[in-house]
């Protein structure tokens, strides 16, 4: 079992900036790959970035490539999301997830296991 809590969402303005944090119980957190989703309203949820169990490889939407930066602290068992140069259209609410499998792919929400509830991100123009 694995227990996910998002924290750091809020409202900023356009260009902002902001750093969700993900706070893992439960399963040892360094055994499994972790990754961010966000959901618009209306929207199916959507692959924004993951990172593998040591940290060492990150993957990244196209769209976020260069403004957010995925990372872990496994010491912590806690994986962050640094979000910069904020745009409108990435209001959402933001979810962790949790991937036990070794191998496959990364980028689909079928391939994780457990999720947290969601942290709301408002980005105002």
């Amino acid at each position: 079992q694995v227990q996910l809590v998002e924290s750091g969402g809020g409202l900023v303005q356009a260009g902002g900036s902001l750093r969700l944090s993900c706070a893992a119980s439960g399963r040892t957190f360094s055994s499994y790959t972790t990754g961010w989703f966000r959901q618009a309203p209306g929207e199916e949820r959507d692959f924004v970035a993951a990172i593998t169990r040591s940290g060492g490889s990150t993957y990244y939407t196209d769209s976020v490539k260069g403004r957010f930066t995925i990372s872990r602290d496994n010491a912590k068992n806690t994986m962050y999301l640094q979000m910069n140069s904020l745009k409108p259209e990435e209001t959402a609410v933001y979810y962790c997830a949790a991937n036990l499998r070794l191998g496959g792919s990364l980028y689909t929400d079928t391939a994780y296991h457990y999720w947290g509830q969601g942290t709301q991100v408002t980005v105002s123009a």
